[in-house]
């Protein structure tokens, strides 16, 4: 299929498409007008990149994840130690946000109860001072 049927069944536009394929994420045949022509198989491979870029997969682990035409590409252990890996990478980053978040509520909740009448710089300094002693 031509790269305007591939954009238009994968909803991805094309020049996505061409930068997966000049990733050597996917494959395309040129063909003798110039045209690329992709395999009807690219259009499962673009769903399962999309799908792994949503999940935080980065474009060197889909690589690694994706079976590769000139081998059998990873074996299933493999594939699935990859995917525990991305989980725990997850929830690490989820535990960051959660200690963002609270911190941040923190510092709101000590700008919005400054003292009546305390100028906003001298309540800017008492925040501050709270944070570094945090």
């Amino acid at each position: 299929m031509k790269i305007g049927e591939l954009a238009s069944r994968s909803g991805l536009a094309s020049s996505r498409i061409r930068f997966y394929e000049a990733s050597g994420l996917i494959n395309a045949q040129r063909q003798a007008n110039g045209y690329r022509r992709y395999p009807e198989h690219a259009l499962q491979t673009l769903a399962i990149i999309s799908g792994a870029q949503q999940a935080g997969f980065s474009l060197d682990e889909i690589r690694r994840l994706l079976p590769q035409t000139d081998s059998a590409g990873l074996g299933h252990a493999e594939l699935l130690a990859s995917l525990r890996r991305k989980v725990v990478e997850i929830e690490t980053m989820q535990q960051r946000l959660r200690e963002n978040k609270a911190q941040l509520l923190t510092i709101i909740a000590t700008i919005e109860n400054k003292p009546e009448g305390m100028p906003c710089t001298e309540n800017a300094e008492r925040v501050l001072a709270n944070l570094r002693g945090a």
